[in-house]
């Protein structure tokens, strides 16, 4: 007898399965939306689509008196400025860092405890000390994004060259390569792949950390203008930079995915 763990969807109906949530979510809207326009034409909570899509093309198409600036494109590029700046960082700190304390046993020793507890500070509580010690400028929110992803991306790639089959390292050294040609001939291609899957799982993080820090302090950007609007109910502005955040998070980690699956498929050989 078969199971349904046993079947499993086609390509095509992978597509029409994954569309359903996410047009089960509209439909509810809209019928919650027409019933509270119905009643009150001018309700702010659950706007039209309509009101939507003129309040967005106003935004990307208007040049604001105030900055001068398209707002949409405006936010858009400072909110994606701050995060790149972040993940970038935190990458290159996760794959230096990660990499050295994971391979070598006395910086293990040293580090592993400090980067375990470093990681376990709500990033968020310490916001005010970033503002007193870096200002109120775009520093203190590259900080703490990276203060807020780059222990966690540490960690992972710290594990991920421990786990690392000692046969590999044992040939190495048979073969005399000395420890930075073993950490560039066997550790940093095994690595690479975790370190991407790494940054994928902290977007949803580094986004967070972005939106926080604009929001309490900033001239512009996604978090910026959703905060700004919320004190007159702008529901057609909240709604739609939420979902272009969400969309926007959704592209980066699909490019990450398929950046990992170009550049090192024999990994996801091995993981199936």
């Amino acid at each position: 007898m078969r199971r349904i763990i046993n079947y499993a969807p086609r390509a095509g109906g992978r597509v029409i399965l994954a569309a359903l949530p996410f047009v089960a979510v509209l439909a509810i809207y809209l019928i919650a939306s027409n019933a509270r326009l119905a009643v009150e034409p001018n309700d702010k909570l659950m706007p039209a689509f309509a009101t939507f899509w003129a309040t967005l093309t106003r935004l990307a198409t208007t040049i604001d008196k105030a900055t001068n600036q398209y707002l949409f494109w405006w936010d858009t590029w400072l909110s994606l400025q701050r995060l790149f700046l972040g993940l970038g960082i935190s990458a290159l700190a996760g794959l230096v860092l990660g990499i050295l304390v994971g391979f070598i046993p006395y910086l293990r020793a040293t580090f592993e405890p400090f980067f375990a507890a470093f990681s376990l500070i709500p990033p968020l509580a310490v916001l005010p000390i970033l503002f007193i010690l870096f200002g109120l400028g775009e520093v203190s929110k590259i900080v703490l994004i990276v203060f807020g992803i780059a222990p966690f991306i540490i960690r992972d790639v710290m594990l991920r060259v421990a786990s690392l089959p000692a046969e590999q390292i044992i040939k190495a050294q048979t073969l005399g390569a000395n420890t930075w040609q073993m950490i560039a001939g066997v550790v940093l291609p095994q690595v690479m792949p975790r370190l991407i899957d790494s940054v994928r799982l902290s977007l949803g993080a580094a986004w967070l950390f972005v939106i926080a820090a604009e929001a309490i302090t900033a001239e512009g950007g996604l978090g910026y203008r959703i905060f700004l609007v919320r004190r007159y109910l702008a529901m057609d502005v909240i709604l739609p930079y939420v979902a272009w955040i969400t969309l926007l998070a959704f592209l980066m980690d699909y490019g990450l995915r398929r950046l990992a699956a170009a550049a090192y498929p024999w990994d996801r050989i091995k993981a199936a």
